[in-house]
Parts: C-alpha cells; structure tokens; sequence
C-alpha cells in the first residue's frame, strides 16, 4: 500500500462517521475503526521490509521548483510512530464507543479523532519538512477541536484555547526553523537534510535554526517553560487525554527531536538546552503531579515528567539515551494510555475524578483496580513490568552522564515512585466508602478491554522484552542514530550491581517513604507560595490582549482611508529604503517615438482621471468619466495590439458601466462631505508620492532590457495547446488554474450581492425600501418602443455574434470570457427596454444554477486531465471530420471554456436580477409589459376627452 495512501485514509474515513451516526452508534464506530485498521495494516504490510533496515519511500511531484513535493518514507522511526499512533487509535475507538453517553454527538468525536490521526500519521511518514509543518499545523487545529469537544465546559474551552496558542505560536517557531535547515542544506527533503549534518553544524545559522526546531517540540510535548497547557488539556473527555497526551499529539514534539537528532544533537547547545529542559520538567512535573487531587490531573503531571524524561535522554547526545529513549517512548505509550483509560472508568462509575473522594475501589471494581494497579507499577519502575526496563536504563545513562544528572534523574524517579503508588493506594486501597457520588462498579467488556489489552502488553514486554520489540528497538535505535553502529545495550531484567540498581532502590524506597508522608507534605504544598504558570499565561494574554485592543482602535477606526493611507505610506518607505540601499545604473533600452495619436490618447486620460478626482462627489458624472477611462484604456490595447484586451475591456467597461448605474438609481445621486481639508491635503500629497514612485519604477522597468516568458508561450500555443490565440491558450490552458479561480471569485461576488439584497429586502431596511419616496422624478414613457423593438431585433444577432466569439476563441480573438460578456450585455438591454419583470417572466434558465454548472464543468474539464495523467486544465486536442463537412479541430479547451462563459453569464444576470428585486420592493411599475404602452395611452386620451 502506498504511504501516501496510508497517509490519507483517515482523512478519507473522517468523511464518514457524521454520516454514518445515523445508522447507530456501533456502525459508526465500527466505520470509524475499519480507516483505521486498514491503515494500520498498510503500514504493517512493510514492516518486515523495515525492520531489514529498508526504507519505504513514496514520492509524488507537486511543486518541484519550490522544494515542495509530497514525499513520504518510513524507516524504523516511523514505523514505532505510525503502529503507536494507528494502533492505540484503534484501541481508543472502542474504548470510546462506551466511553461516550448518548448525548455526546459521536460523529463528531470520530471525525475530529481522524483528522487527527491523519495529521499524525503525517507528520511521521512525511519526507519533506514543508509537507511535515503542514500537517504539524493540523495537528494544533484536530486538537484544539477534540479538547473543546464538550463546548459547554468553560474549562473546556479555556484548556482548548491555551493548548492552541501555545501549541500553535511553537509552531510558527518550527516553521522559521525548518525553513532555515533547508536553506542551510539546500533541499527541503528530510531524507537529504539527514545525511547533512557536517553542514548543519557548521553553518553560523546553525543556533538560530536549533533554538526555533526546539521551540517547536518544546510546546508540542509539554517541555518547561511550555509544560503549563497539558494540564488544562485534561478537561476534555477521557478518550481524547489517553490519545493525544500520551501516546500520540505530546510524542510529536519527541518524535522531532529523534528524527533530527543525526544533524542537531552533539552540540554543547544541543546538550544544555534539551538536557537541561528534559530534567527540570521530570523533576518538576512529578513533584507537581504528587500532589494533584484529580486523578487526570494526576496523571497529565506525570506525563509531563515522562516526557522530560524522554527529552533528557535524547538531550545527552550519547547514541545509549538515544536508545533508550525509544525503548521508554514505547512503554510509556503503553501503560500511560492504560492509566487514563482506567481513570475514565473510575470517573464514568463513580461520577468524580477527585482522589480524596475515592478509595476502596478495589472491592467494588476489581477488574478495574487490577488493570489500573499494573499500569501504575509499570509507570513506578517495579520489577518484572516494562516500565522498570527503561527505567533502570535511564538513570544507567544519566549516571554516565554526570552526578548533577544522575541526581536530578533519581529525585524525578522517586517522585514518580511516590506519585504511582498514590494512585493506587487513595484510590483502589483503603476500606470501601458509603459517600461515592454513584455507586462504582466495572463497566462492561467494551469499556475495559482496550486497557487491558495494553496492561497485557505491559506484562509481555516486561518479561519477554527482546521477543515481544527487541528487533523494533534496534531498527528504530539505528533510524534515530542516523545509521551508524548502535551501542551496546541489553533488554533484561538483572544488569548486575551497578549504579542504576542502587539509584532505582534509593527511588522505590524514597517514593514509599514520601506517600507515608503525603498528609503533611501535601499541607505544606498547599501552604507555600509558588508562581503558577496559568496566572503567568493569563497575565501576558491579558497584556497582549489590550495592547492589541489599544493598537487596533488605533489604526482601525473604520475608515477606508486611513487603511489605504497606511498602506501606501508603508509600501512608499519600503521602497524608498531599498532604493537607497541598493546600487542604480541608467536603462539602455532606447525610447520610441511619441506619436500624435498616443498623446492625444495619453492626455485624454489623464484629463478624465483628474477629473474623476475633482468631481467624485458627483457619482453619476464620475461613472461616465470612469467609462471614458475603460474606454481609452481599450483603445491603448487596440494601439498595442491585444485585441483580445481590448475586448475584454471593452465588455466589462459596457457590464460594470450599466449595473453601476442600476444600482445607482437607488442610491444618494451625490457623495457627502466627511474629510477635513487637512486629510484631504495628507491624502493628496501621498497620493502624488506614490505615484511618481510608481512612474519612476515603470520608467525604470521600461528602460531595461529583461527577458520574459512570451517566448514560451508564442513556442507552445498551437504545439502544446492546439491554439493559435495565444492570450486564449493562456487562460484556458497554461494558466488555466487563474482562470478557474477567478470564474469562482466571480461566482461568489455574484451571490454574494444576492445574499445582501436578500438581507436588504427583509426586517426594517425592507420596511424602509417599501416606503422610499423618489427624489427624482421618471420620464413619462419609461419603456420607449424604438429601444424596445431594436433590443428585441437585436437580441438574436447579439447571441450569434457572442456564439461566433466564443467558437473563434481558441484561433482568433474571442473566447469564452469575452462571448460571456457580450451575450450578458445582450440580455442586459432587454432588462433596460422592456423592464424587469418583463424580462424576469421570460426566464428560463435558474442563474444560480447557471453558475454553478459553470464552475462544475470548468473543474470536471480539469478533472479530466488527471484522468488522462496530466496535470489539473491541461487541454487535449485533434482534428475530426464531420462528413460533409471538413476537417476541423477539436479541443478540451472549449469545455473549460463553456464553464467560463456560463459563469460569466449566470454572475451579470444575477446581479442584475437582484436589482431587480429591489426595484419591485420600492413600488416602481415594473409589471407593464412595453408594447401595451400606446395602446393603454390612447384608452387613457379617450377617457380624457369625454
């Protein structure tokens, strides 16, 4: 199966389960559950390829030119991560199916989780690290949705919120990192930025490219000063904590320090940043989950603690932590997503989280409490349990690393010690409680089994740990290494008298002894004052907040003109500055010759533009001044031969020209005053500065001699486009993609005006239109014959001409934009001579639907080319013959371009139509039909002379 294929399914499956929610809750898990397993077993299918030391790589070309490419490969490092994330995703999905009461939308649950998991997935399998941040940011969104998934939690809300911003800001962060190591390495390809580590290290942007990376997978995984957000993550369902911040969102942050270990680690930065972080977060996040009374909060600490436990073992440096790093990344994955699955049960059974309201469970619950007693072991580092395996070779390696270290790592593992067995003890031991806020008990088979599952695995690795991953530690140990010889080391339960057995004894015993003391401890914890971190959090939001609210009403007060002002100005310094800064050489290329027509034309122009700013009060004045500027702009095309500019420009001129002056009629014929005389002088003066800037840098571009694209496109219209038009080619063709976004741009403005005369014609402003009085007064014959007939005559030579342009658009100028226009225009007449609702009776054909099957063939024309194994729009093309008629040509083309021109269309009419509804709202006669109008005023004559 394809990486990108695996990559993709739970994007895919994330499709299904709103729909699926209705046939019921098990099909909907089990949909849900079927994209996930099958990715699952995708990857598992190369695992035996993997786990040989190959590298599976898929690569598909997307934008070759920017480094942008969709590459995926899975080593030994991916293949943990993808089996973590698709395997516990799959154990998550049952476990919420029970998890779940029947008020909790579930669709939404699972489609939230697949994003996710889809962002994981990702994340790991990626080999382009613009490819990798895309789906890092997705990440930060999927889990900003699945911690606020009960919306009706303030805390909820909050915890979503915070897990973003911090989540989210590191991002921007790694963004600024990882473009920086591709620059330095000069591809954007992970797979070759891995073999660059020389010179990585060598480059002076070496510290700048690691302090962004770190700040990246700092906040992902929760690391000191970043730890605060976890947390507050506890406050969405139980589900989403076993998943995201144990064994997969908290892991991305671990999974990019071992993946760019090879080129970043081995530095004195490198070493004191990530070993220095890892420590104090173990250090600090076991001594804070001590003494946590909810039980999730309990264990979001100590997750916190594991996973600067993880940080300092890659922080040594040494390929031994690396190692060992691994080896923890899989154990804790397994009895971590165990413990918050267990203490789930405990909160759906007994309806609280609160540990000094618990106790005794382990007669009422004792499924529960034996699943949730191994796990806990696990995570203390007892004996013949996975957990005790990591960590005697973590504190082996922190040993060999420094006694600083050694002693920071003992303290942190005996807090753990303590906190493991608090779990235990104040919630499963003790003498059973008659004042639980519900009865607790086990839940069914659904609920439990997932934890068991992952307990057994707990069991199986600690006492078979070379059988059960021994070769996928190695494989993965080798991909984080970079490859080189890994370093001995042994996955057993005895190493002998050495240091670690000593340090992990000092830990058991003192953790022991630290719960015999909890009560006073935990008085004394609550008595003392510390900073809290959520304050800290608040307070600089709340800073940044108003200065943000104090420099918005600054510069955004609502008037257009300043917002332009501001711009211009900006962009006026910024060139100025490089203008100066930069070396300027006069232009080599000679002037032509002015000729009397470009003059007159030129002076014309600017007459009409001056004028357009000394008269725009007058709004009806300054739209036809605007009309004699299209128009001059048109025949400067025509000059410059680019008929098919010139008719384009043409067309839109007569378009916008004639709704504007619709639209118009129901507005105030002047514009108000509202601009001192100093603003007007201050708008003035930029607007000359930026002008003559943008005259000397035309002037400057015009002297130069450079080379353009033309070439190509004169080469490859009727070779690779089947055109001779090669303005034509080039929008249905080479920049076919242009074109499809502004035919949908312009779709949107066409429903868009809609939608607010829609919301025009209703409540008080439809009130207020009904009883509008006119400020002007109508001619008397509002419909004149003459127009009438000649619109009427003229409609049909108006369709063949647009027919006629939009056949020859591919040879000649023309082409479905300019067809479009004509044929509106055409149609726009008859609205202006016969009226509206004339016209509108006539109608056959829905322009919103006009719209959309213009855009929908424009993208199936599109579609086609991938069918073909072309890119998006290619057209294809040939010669037929029909008899008897000759031989012509035929291209894919003119589909694209009947999407252009129906779009084109169905946008000017809507618009128009939408008019038209607020003429029959303000009480004009719009009901006449034109051709009664003689008749009806000599019936009227008759009545008046009796």
């Amino acid at each position: 199966m394809s990486l990108a294929l695996i990559a993709a399914l739970p994007f895919l499956g994330a499709l299904l389960p709103g729909l699926m929610i209705r046939a019921g809750r098990n099909v909907c898990a089990l949909v849900t559950g079927a994209f996930t397993a099958l990715a699952l077993l995708g990857v598992l299918l190369h695992a035996p390829a993997v786990l040989r030391g190959e590298v599976v790589q898929t690569q598909i070309e997307w934008m070759p030119i920017l480094g942008l490419n969709a590459n995926f490969f899975l080593d030994g490092l991916g293949l943990l991560f993808s089996i973590l994330i698709l395997g516990i995703g799959l154990l998550i999905i049952l476990y919420a199916r029970f998890y779940l009461s029947k008020s909790d939308p579930m669709g939404q649950f699972y489609t939230y989780l697949l994003l996710f998991q889809g962002a994981m997935v990702g994340i790991v399998l990626s080999d382009n690290i613009l490819l990798m941040l895309v789906f890092w940011e997705l990440t930060s969104l999927s889990s900003f949705l699945l911690i606020g998934y009960w919306k009706h939690l303030p805390e909820g809300r909050q915890g979503a919120r915070m897990a973003l911003a911090v989540t989210g800001g590191g991002g921007l962060a790694l963004i600024g990192g990882m473009l920086i190591l591709g620059d330095i390495v000069g591809s954007y390809d992970l797979t070759v930025i891995l073999q660059n580590a020389d010179l990585i290290q060598a480059s002076p942007l070496y510290l700048p490219a690691l302090i962004l990376i770190l700040l990246g997978a700092f906040t992902k995984s929760a690391q000191f000063p970043f730890h605060f957000w976890l947390p507050h993550a506890m406050a969405a369902p139980t589900p989403v904590s076993a998943y995201l911040h144990s064994a997969t969102m908290v892991k991305a942050g671990l999974f990019l320090l071992a993946r760019l270990w090879p080129v970043l680690s081995g530095s004195d930065a490198w070493f004191y940043l990530v070993t220095g972080a890892g420590l104090i977060t173990m250090v600090m996040g076991a001594a804070i989950a001590l003494f946590k009374d909810d039980l999730k909060g309990l264990l979001a600490f100590s997750t916190v603690s594991h996973l600067g436990l993880i940080t300092m073992l890659l922080g040594t440096g040494s390929a031994f932590g690396a190692v060992v790093a691994v080896f923890h990344i899989i154990n804790h994955a397994t009895f971590k997503a165990a413990l918050f699955m267990t203490a789930g049960i405990v909160d759906h059974e007994a309806h609280t989280r609160d540990i000094k309201r618990l106790g005794g469970l382990r007669h009422l619950m004792p499924v529960t409490f034996t699943i949730g007693t191994i796990a806990a072991l696990s995570m203390a580092g007892i004996p013949l349990l996975n957990g005790f395996l990591s960590k005697e070779m973590m504190l082996e390696e922190a040993a060999h690393t420094g006694l600083l270290v050694g002693a920071l790592a003992t303290l942190g593992a005996l807090f753990s010690v303590a906190y493991s067995f608090r779990f235990i003890s104040h919630v499963f031991l003790g003498p059973v409680r008659h004042d639980y806020p519900a009865t607790p008990h086990d839940p069914g088979f659904g609920m439990w089994a997932a934890p068991a599952f992952l307990v057994v695995l707990v069991v199986l690795i600690g006492i078979f740990p070379n059988t059960m991953v021994g070769p996928l530690v190695a494989t993965v140990s080798s991909a984080v290494i970079g490859g080189a010889e890994l370093p001995y080391y042994a996955l057993k339960l005895w190493h002998g008298l050495v240091p670690a057995l000593f340090m992990s004894i000092a830990a058991i015993v003192g953790g022991y002894l630290v719960l015999r003391a909890h009560a006073p401890l935990d008085r004394a914890w609550l008595n003392a004052r510390r900073p809290e971190a959520k304050q800290m959090f608040d307070a600089v939001i709340g800073v940044v907040v108003r200065l943000s609210a104090r420099l918005t009403n600054i510069l955004h007060d609502g008037a257009m003109s300043r917002y332009l002002a501001i711009f211009t100005i900006t962009a006026v310094v910024f060139s100025a500055v490089a203008f100066m800064g930069g070396t300027h050489t006069g232009g080599t290329r000679e002037l032509l010759p002015i000729t009397i027509m470009p003059l007159i034309g030129w002076v014309l122009l600017v007459v009409a533009t001056v004028t357009v700013v000394l008269v725009h009060r007058n709004r009806l004045l300054s739209l036809v001044l605007i009309g004699v500027i299209g128009l001059i702009i048109s025949l400067a095309f025509v000059y410059l031969s680019a008929p098919d500019l010139a008719l384009t420009q043409l067309s839109v001129e007569v378009v916008t020209v004639i709704l504007l002056l619709l639209a118009l009629n129901y507005l105030p014929k002047g514009t108000p005053v509202e601009s001192t005389s100093f603003r007007r002088t201050r708008d003035g003066v930029i607007s000359v500065v930026a002008g003559l800037g943008v005259t000397a840098l035309i002037y400057a571009i015009m002297t130069r001699d450079f080379e353009t694209i033309s070439w190509f496109h004169l080469e490859n219209s009727y070779s690779g486009g089947g055109g001779t038009n090669v303005v034509n080619v080039i929008l249905v063709d080479f920049r076919g993609f242009d074109t499809f976004g502004e035919i949908i741009v312009l779709g949107i403005a066409a429903l868009a005006i809609f939608a607010m005369v829609e919301a025009l014609l209703t409540g008080r402003s439809g009130r207020t239109l009904s009883n509008w009085p006119r400020d002007t007064t109508h001619a008397g014959d509002r419909h004149p014959l003459m127009m009438v007939v000649a619109t009427r005559v003229a409609l049909p030579i108006a369709l063949v001409v647009g027919l006629f342009i939009f056949l020859r658009g591919h040879g000649e100028p023309g082409g479905g934009f300019i067809a479009g226009l004509v044929v509106a225009i055409a149609l726009l007449m008859q609205y202006m001579a016969s009226g509206f609702a004339w016209a509108q009776a006539r109608q056959r054909i829905d322009y919103h639907s006009m719209i959309a099957a213009g855009i929908m063939i424009a993208a199936l024309t599109g579609v086609g080319s991938w069918l073909a194994g072309r890119p998006f729009l290619t057209s294809s093309f040939g010669y037929i013959t029909i008899p008897p008629l000759s031989e012509f040509e035929w291209a894919t083309a003119i589909a694209f371009d009947i999407g252009v021109f129906l779009t084109v269309v169905g946008a000017v009419m809507l618009a128009l139509a939408s008019l038209a509804r607020i003429a029959g709202r303000t009480g004009e006669p719009v009901n006449a039909d034109p051709m009664d109008i003689i008749p009806a005023t000599r019936d009227a004559r008759k009545e008046e002379s009796h």
